[in-house]
């Protein structure tokens, strides 16, 4: 039997009392090329088994990331996650719990929120975090509105670095707002000159390092130029494992540093749930969005958890919310804290060691390929090929040969005439055998 709670006359009703014509008037604001239009190509009516048949046969076309070598990162990579961390997060007072509005029951929740602030604020350098947003893309539009709170200017500058889901997400937000933002163009080799682009009406620079190329970005000259001119530096990390080995945002002078965790603690998953990480100086944590655990005492003086300077719109007035993020990805931002309590310091360094070093094998082993060029100067654990070929035919050359050979720049930036270029990570799981079935798959399809 269908549900369907209201009639056409209710639907009228409603649409009349808020002063549209039709349904379709209420995504005004979404751009007509963005939406559907008319039904997707699906069966009207399945049955209970059969949407079970169709869709495990749909999964079963899908190739699972460690069933194959696999090199695929550009902001989202393949990492050892231990057994602990599911096994915990996975525990009922952990999996079942959510937004602790009521401190004096939520202890817990409160405590591991306050774990995790402290472990990113000593991750990023900086002297404050928040406790998580929903991934690094929407804590990076998050960063920029906070920038034009704190400078009362409008404009942001987004390095030619920059991930460009991470710069689509502050478009978006930056249209709705009426802000203006200048993107520069790729910049392949790390060697834009982001300092000419920066003026008193700039309100924040955002640079991604290790950039969406792999190169390492040195912050300081743009630090000191954007402080001279009353701007904000908003670094990005989409490889938050890099921290563990590489200076620190907040060493180099950034204001703002929000970050992708998803490589410590959280799988791939297809995309998501990840974990945004947000961080800044003491100085300007009444404008930092989302929430903030802190830590106080009770009428017997026995240490307790707070929520504090939380001013979201679920708090206060939403004209007045410095954000209208809802909530906190808990889960992962718990997964998260697990993992860097299992590594400690000394393990987080070991590691981030590790994936360097399986990067540099891999390097060196493609240097051999005559058709292959490593354009990276610098790197952690991810750098750019460019190849004889269009890189989206030799990556489906070689899926069909099972190995995933990493991402091609044209997926991520479409039409800009880098269709040559491949994008590979080589994380702690990959084996000497992994890297020589790339070598191998890419000497074979590019001397085809």
């Amino acid at each position: 039997m269908r549900y369907l709670p209201l009639s056409d006359l209710e639907r009228a009703d409603m649409l009349a009392r808020i002063g549209v014509g039709s349904i379709d008037d209420l995504f005004a604001d979404i751009p007509a090329d963005k939406r559907r239009a008319g039904l997707p190509d699906l069966p009207r009516r399945k049955s209970e088994m059969e949407v079970e048949r169709l869709l495990g046969r749909l999964a079963a076309r899908n190739v699972a990331a460690g069933s194959v070598p696999f090199f695929v990162g550009a902001g989202a990579y393949r990492h050892h996650v231990p057994a602990t961390v599911d096994h915990l997060i996975q525990r009922s007072e952990f999996l079942t719990s959510y937004t602790p509005y009521q401190p004096e029951i939520a202890q817990g929740t409160l405590h591991y929120l306050f774990e995790f602030q402290t472990q990113v604020a000593a991750l990023t350098g900086m002297e404050v975090a928040n406790a998580s947003m929903y991934d690094g893309s929407t804590g990076c539009a998050e960063a920029v509105l906070m920038a034009h709170r704190i400078t009362r200017r409008r404009k942001a500058v987004l390095s030619g670095g920059l991930h460009p889901h991470y710069a689509e997400v502050v478009r978006t937000l930056s249209r709705m707002a009426e802000d203006e933002v200048v993107t520069l163009p790729p910049d392949v080799t790390a060697t834009e000159d982001l300092l000419a682009a920066i003026d008193g009406s700039v309100s924040c620079v955002v640079v991604q390092t290790p950039d969406l190329f792999g190169h390492l970005r040195d912050l300081r000259a743009v630090a000191d130029k954007c402080h001279a001119q009353g701007a904000l530096l908003v670094a990005v990390v989409t490889e938050a494992l890099s921290l563990g080995l590489v200076t620190p945002p907040g060493a180099m002078g950034a204001d703002i540093v929000v970050a992708e965790g998803q490589s410590i603690g959280n799988g791939l998953t297809f995309g998501g749930p990840y974990v945004g990480l947000f961080a800044t100086r003491q100085k300007y944590v009444r404008q930092m969005p989302g929430r903030l655990c802190g830590e106080t005492v009770d009428a017997d003086g026995a240490r307790g958890f707070v929520l504090t300077l939380s001013t979201r719109e679920q708090h206060i007035r939403r004209d007045k919310a410095t954000s209208n993020i809802c909530t906190n990805s808990g889960l992962c931002c718990l997964a998260f804290t697990i993992h860097m309590s299992l590594l400690g310091s000394a393990g987080l360094q070991r590691l981030a060691r590790v994936n360097h070093a399986h990067a540099v094998k891999l390097h060196e082993a493609l240097e051999s390929l005559a058709e292959v060029e490593v354009l990276n100067q610098s790197y952690f654990n991810e750098f750019t090929l460019r190849l004889k070929k269009p890189a989206a035919e030799v990556v489906q050359v070689l899926a069909d040969k099972s190995v995933l050979a990493g991402v091609p720049v044209s997926r991520l930036l479409p039409g800009a005439g880098l269709d040559d270029l491949l994008l590979v990570a080589s994380t702690e799981v990959n084996t000497d055998d992994d890297r020589a079935a790339l070598v191998a798959g890419l000497k074979e399809a590019l001397a085809c």
